[in-house]
Formats: structure tokens, C-alpha cells, sequence
């Protein structure tokens, strides 16, 4: 029962985190479900959903098709939904149903592009792993569909990988990293085009600023030779420091994020003790925790004396019997649905 959870939702999944790439990219998304989890996305876990669409489609899949893996019959539906969109790609992407009665998404792809002309992409997506594996698959699989070609390296060119709501907790992540970067800046995903993607070689240099981004990057610099580099620009912006000179300090948040703010917090009181610690999957060697319960985040506050904590005002309630410390709100869209801005 150590992944019981008593106090917190539960966080957005894979398939949340492969329509978040995908959202701004002019292409259809089809997520081979009932109709439930593509719900759930809509209406919680892709908050751009309230301000303007995308073709976003459920196959609606029935249960007989499930059982008797009718495979032609969700082809014909995932093509039909194609050729009445006029975009420029198809991604399928899973869910818990066709993870369980192992669907073959190789195979259905090459179904549905055998009937169509424009680029199918499959996304085994199972429900059951956190946002950002999902997020990983669909970097992989766009780069390695569309970046294609190796163009001339464009001086002061900037790909920013892993920029997601689900990360930055506001609809306006594009414009909060662009203010702190110069150059061109090409932000793959959110607030760029798909023809950024395909002229990923052109690039000088990516930023990856969430887990999410960091084996596309890895895969562009094998690729092209592109360096890359571990930033996440902005996303604390909204922070109130105040005074932590000698303090002991915990940041949760992902990975990331939370070395960004350390290390603004270590520039400005370097005699502070700080410690960052994540629940998601991708923590690197720099992190001091990695929650896999409610329990072990709540034995780490039992174990260890904070004075100031940093972290989803969510997470609160798990230790609000025994942490008396402070505790100042960095919001995780990705934990909580909660936005920096309200809609």
C-alpha cells in the first residue's frame, strides 16, 4: 500500500504529458480510449484547452472493440479523423486499455499511413507512469520524424526543450523564457511551429528546462552535434525569497525547477542550506530526495528540521500535523491544476 494516496490527487500521466508536446503543433491527436482519459485532459490536465483548441480526439472505443481488438475498425476511425482535419501530422497516442490488451501500435500505424499522406506517429502511452515520460516519447518521435536533414548551424539560434504548462504552471511559460534568453529563440512545443522542429539542425545551442526534454537533447546532439545545456529560465520568477541567510531549506518540485531556484537562492545567501527532492521519475544525481509515497516525503519532514519550504502548496497537507516551518507556494501544474494566472 506504499503507493496509497491519502492527501494528493493523482499526478498528470503519460499521455498528458504527450498531448502537452503535441497541443500548439497543427496536427490531429487521437488518444485510443472510451472517451474517460481524454476527458480528463480536456478538462484538467491541459490547461490550454480553456483558451483555445486543438484537434483533439478520443477514438471512443467500446468494449467489444477492446476485447476483440478490433484493430481495423479503430483504423478506419483514426483515418477517417485525419482526412476531415486537414493538419499536418497523426499522433496516436495510448491509455490504460490498449496497454492492457496489448494493442500493436507499430501495426496501426502502418495502417493509417498506408491511407494517408501525412506523417502517423504512435505513442505507446500506458496511463500508469508520470507526465514526463510522455512528454520524453513525443520529443523523441518528433525530432526523429520531421528533423530529418542536417542544415547549416544559424549563429545565435536557441532550441528550448522541454517547456510545458504541466512544468511552468502558466500559459505564458513561451514568453517568461523568452524574456530571459537571447537570440533566436525556438521553443519546440509551446509558443513555436512545427517547422521549428524540423529545423532542429539549425540550432547552436538547446536548453533543456525540464527532465521531459533531456533525451531529445541527448539525441539531437548525437543527431547534429548540438550542445545542450540544464536551465530553467524564469520559472521562479514569482518567487518572494526573503531572508534565508542560514537557514535550512527544501525546494520540491521537478528536478529542474527545483536546481534553478537553489541555485538562485545559493547566489543571493550562500550560507543557506539547501536541499531540492522530487516524487517524478527523472531525479539526477544532484538531488538530495526522491519521494516514491506520502510516506517517504513525511519521513523526510520527520527526520530532517526545514525552516522554510518551497513546494506545491498540495504537498502541504501531507506534513501539516508536523511541519511548523514556513512555507512559500511553487506551483506544479502537473501536481496540483493550479495556474500562476486565473482563467
Amino acid at each position: 500500500m506504499k503507493s496509497l494516496l491519502k492527501y494528493l490527487s493523482p499526478f498528470a500521466p503519460d499521455l498528458a504529458g504527450a498531448v502537452s508536446v503535441l497541443f500548439e503543433l497543427d496536427g490531429v491527436i487521437v488518444i485510443c480510449d472510451a472517451g474517460g482519459c481524454t476527458g480528463n485532459i480536456c478538462g484538467f490536465d491541459e490547461p490550454r484547452w480553456f483558451t483555445h483548441k486543438s484537434a483533439l480526439f478520443s477514438a471512443g472505443l467500446r468494449d467489444m472493440d477492446a476485447i476483440l481488438g478490433r484493430d481495423r475498425m479503430l483504423a478506419d476511425k483514426l483515418i477517417a479523423a485525419a482526412k476531415i482535419s486537414s493538419r499536418k501530422f497523426m499522433a496516436v497516442i495510448g491509455s490504460p486499455v490498449p496497454a492492457v490488451i496489448a494493442t500493436d501500435f507499430p501495426a496501426l500505424q502502418r495502417m493509417c499511413q498506408k491511407a494517408l499522406d501525412i506523417p502517423v506517429m504512435a505513442l505507446e502511452a500506458s496511463g500508469t507512469k508520470y507526465y514526463e515520460v510522455g512528454a520524453a516519447q513525443s520529443y523523441i518521435t518528433l525530432f526523429k520524424t520531421f528533423a530529418v536533414e542536417a542544415l547549416p548551424v544559424k549563429s545565435g539560434t536557441i532550441g528550448v526543450l522541454g517547456a510545458t504548462p504541466l512544468d511552468y504552471s502558466t500559459l505564458e511559460a513561451a514568453k517568461v523564457i523568452r524574456k530571459h534568453l537571447t537570440g533566436d529563440v525556438r521553443i519546440y512545443g509551446m509558443g513555436g511551429t512545427l517547422d521549428d522542429v524540423a529545423k532542429a539542425s539549425e540550432v547552436e545551442k538547446n536548453i533543456v528546462v525540464s527532465p521531459a526534454g533531456l533525451k531529445a537533447a541527448e539525441y539531437l546532439k548525437k543527431s547534429f552535434n548540438t550542445p545542450y545545456e540544464i536551465a530553467a529560465p524564469g520559472i521562479a520568477d514569482e518567487l518572494e525569497i526573503g531572508d534565508l541567510s542560514g537557514k535550512r531549506v527544501l525546494i520540491v518540485h521537478q528536478n529542474f525547477a527545483a536546481l534553478e531556484l537553489k541555485k538562485r537562492i545559493l547566489k543571493e545567501y550562500p550560507d543557506a542550506e539547501v536541499a531540492t527532492g522530487s516524487f517524478f521519475n527523472a531525479v539526477s544525481k544532484d538531488a538530495d530526495f526522491k519521494f516514491n509515497s506520502e510516506e517517504d516525503f513525511r519521513k523526510v519532514f520527520a527526520e530532517n528540521s526545514f525552516d522554510v519550504v518551497y513546494a506545491d502548496r498540495a504537498f502541504e497537507r501531507i506534513v501539516h500535523n508536523i511541519y511548523k516551518g514556513s512555507w512559500v507556494d511553487f506551483p506544479h501544474f502537473a501536481v496540483s491544476g493550479k495556474l500562476l494566472e486565473e482563467l
